[in-house]
């Protein structure tokens, strides 16, 4: 048995045997050979296949000043591959410093071979025949001067590439993370034989929700307008970070002005276009009336099955043929035209909407059968999001749905599954789940609150429900989720190898803290540190009620302290509470320094990025912990002018929060939070602004609320 073989033996077994199996194996992989597989989570990734000391036999030189590598991929490969071939491309210069040209055919140099099976021959030492018929399965192996780069299909192809990218130093969250590769030169490759089995997840994809904070023009209140145009720049930043996580699947925003060109770019780049649970056979409902497509399509804008049946199905027909040429996998059922659920009319039964439902997705599913070109197999999901899930478990039978249709279970916004299937019966399933969510008090649109530990323990139920075929998540914006966004997509490649040790949770943030905060300016103590800081954010900031505690105080003591300005009588400020804001924000300061102690000896785009994954949830949560404690001593003043002068001491927390928020806005982030729930105008919708309220308090000297109160 060779020694990658051995490896592979020991993490797929049904559990790890015995750590000496997991040791021996590491250890044949020293320096010279890029391993031929690894365990996830174990070891370094960006920059583990790039020779550092004296080239080695077999290894390739693929950048250098004398001479650079070439890209080979044939005409006939998919536009995925290519549009690999092209980061690839960009990629080998951002470290070498010199770029490969895309080619047709090999030269006479060291050739980076895209081949896709059945797109060309494959030398017997790739051993690529195993692969034939797997789903997205790929090698990676050096075979004499040249790089071979062959996929079971369009997509392993163009993982490999993606995987070759990271394993020669760019990091997959680049955008986010701000982590600019080492520079070599010469750009030296370890001699590789990589194999990569099936994903564990057949479908995988991000759901850029929630779009409040993105650039567009603005409505009259300084916020982003639902019917406005989000750059394409920033479509392609999100199609990029997915498929560099391997992921084959997006669903762009919902309740913005939809182009076309978006969902084809995600399609020519390899990436299945889905959509939201309301966005049926991704026809725009949003836009019934909003973009006047109920017009252009022909059609009453009458939202009603019993009322406008014909109008309906024309209006989804216009969808199915607007995209029928892409990659889809279609959204069935109904919906509002804003997520919002459907109404029937007052005295319908269970049994009776069922069968409602039943007939709606039958035509659906045939409509869209027959509409699709022939060598298009359409492909469908039924997300029971909200009120859709009590309904289907209620009448599983009545619904009786195709059985082409993936049936997607939802969680409870917050990370934790509402339900999983007890059993598979005849249909596929997979799963709709959040790290982000917009949604009255609940908004976590700053801060991720979906902790490891949490992921790590749906995911293994998911597993093991057998709920794999499809595994949607709500990423919002991306940039506040990178951390979860990336577990996720380990999870859902290689959840097999993940959970057949115990402590995926752990294993993730050690690993992660390593491989995001190691390096030339830290080392193995920044690295603890790191995970240090980490493991006491999530103690903190688990849940999204933990950042709400102290908005919660401050709007009470506010409240409470207009009433004594007043001359009111008010009631006492509730002892526990007051001993959950002293003792939390203890916690949050000693996890603030603990964050400070992790950054020191950090490069500054470590840093900036610890800071902003760490820092600021805690920031924000003790800046306001911290004034809701003033206020509460302000309460208890004495007299008017030791109140006071507590009252702007509150101020000043809340003051430098807003700093801190700042510093997290530079190019392309700017203006980020700007209209993040934390900072956004006061309303009957949003009271939460503690720093608006606080303001208000002192400028109207205490009598502002009491004005408010006497208007008739």
């Amino acid at each position: 048995m060779r020694t990658g073989e051995l490896f592979v033996h020991c993490i797929t077994a049904h559990r790890i045997r015995t750590i000496p199996c997991l040791l021996l194996t590491l250890c044949a992989f020293v320096s010279s050979r890029a391993s031929a597989q690894t365990a996830p989570w174990t070891a370094p990734l960006r920059g583990s296949w790039v020779q550092t000391g004296p080239a080695a036999q077999g290894d390739v030189v693929l950048a250098a000043k004398d001479g650079t590598s070439q890209i080979v991929v044939g005409d006939d490969e998919n536009a995925a591959v290519h549009q690999a071939a092209e980061f690839l491309a960009g990629d080998i210069e951002k470290i070498g410093g010199h770029r490969p040209q895309i080619v047709k055919a090999p030269g006479d140099r060291v050739n980076i071979r895209l081949v896709t099976l059945g797109h060309g021959e494959v030398p017997a030492k790739v051993d690529a025949s195993a692969m034939q018929g797997q789903w997205e399965s790929y090698r990676i192996a050096t075979v004499g001067r040249d790089v071979w780069l062959v996929g079971s299909n369009p997509r392993g192809t163009a993982f490999a590439a993606y995987t070759l990218s990271e394993r020669l130093g760019v990091d997959p969250l680049y955008i986010w993370t701000g982590y600019a590769p080492e520079h070599r030169d010469p750009l030296v490759m370890k001699r590789t034989a990589f194999a990569q089995s099936p994903p564990a997840f057949r479908y995988r994809g991000f759901f850029h929700d929630d779009e409040d904070l993105l650039p567009r023009p603005f409505d009259a209140n300084g916020y982003p307008l639902q019917t406005g145009d989000v750059p394409l720049d920033w479509y392609k930043r999100f199609f990029e970070t997915a498929l560099r996580l391997r992921m084959n699947m997006v669903a762009p925003y919902t309740r913005v002005h939809r182009r076309f060109e978006v969902q084809k770019l995600a399609s020519d780049w390899g990436l299945y276009y889905t959509s939201h649970h309301y966005d049926i056979l991704v026809s725009n409902p949003f836009g019934l009336e909003r973009f006047n497509l109920a017009a252009e399509r022909g059609v009453r804008p009458d939202w009603n099955w019993f009322t406008n049946r014909d109008g309906m199905i024309k209006y989804w027909r216009d969808g199915v043929l607007e995209n029928k040429d892409i990659d889809v996998i279609w959204p069935v059922g109904m919906r509002g035209t804003q997520d919002r659920p459907f109404t029937f009319p007052a005295g319908t039964t269970d049994d009776q909407k069922a069968a409602t439902f039943r007939e709606v997705i039958g035509q659906q599913v045939k409509m869209t059968r027959e509409l699709l070109p022939k060598d298009k197999t359409p492909l469908f999901h039924f997300t029971m999001y909200s009120e859709m899930l009590p309904q289907y478990q209620r009448n599983t039978a009545a619904f009786d749905l195709p059985t082409d249709v993936i049936v997607v279970w939802p969680d409870d916004n917050d990370g934790h599954m509402r339900a999983l299937p007890a059993e598979l019966g005849k249909w596929k399933h997979g799963v709709y789940y959040h790290l982000a969510y917009l949604g009255g008090r609940l908004t976590k649109q700053l801060t991720n609150t979906v902790v490891p530990s949490v992921v790590a323990d749906q995911f293994d139920k998911i597993v093991k429900s057998g709920a794999t075929e499809y595994m949607l998540v709500n990423m919002s914006e991306v940039r506040d989720y990178v951390m979860g966004g990336r577990m996720l997509a380990d999870i859902t490649w290689d959840a097999p190898k993940i959970f057949n040790a115990p402590h995926a949770a752990e294993r993730y943030t050690a690993w992660w803290s390593r491989e995001y905060f190691n390096g030339p300016a830290g080392g193995t103590g920044t690295a603890q540190a790191t995970e240090a800081a980490y493991n006491k954010y999530f103690a903190l900031l688990n849940t999204p009620d933990a950042l709400w505690v102290a908005p919660n105080a401050i709007e009470d003591l506010l409240d409470r302290l207009y009433k004594k300005v007043a001359g009111e009588t008010y009631p006492p400020f509730k002892a526990e509470t007051l001993a959950l804001l002293q003792s939390r924000n203890g916690q949050l300061l000693d996890a603030l320094a603990a964050e400070g102690r992790a950054e020191t000896g950090m490069s500054l785009s470590q840093q900036r990025f610890l800071s902003e994954d760490v820092a600021l949830g805690l920031e924000v949560a003790q800046r306001q912990a911290a004034a809701a404690l003033k206020l509460e001593e302000a309460l208890r003043a004495p007299d008017a002018a030791r109140m006071w002068q507590l009252v702007r001491e509150a101020r000043a927390p809340l003051e430098q929060l807003e700093v801190e928020l700042l510093r997290g806005e530079y190019p392309p982030f700017d203006r980020w939070y700007q209209e993040s729930w934390i900072r956004s105008a006061l309303s009957e919708s949003n009271p939460h602004r503690p720093f608006i309220q606080l303001r208000a308090f002192i400028s109207s000297e205490g009598h502002g609320q009491l004005a408010r109160r006497r208007q008739p």
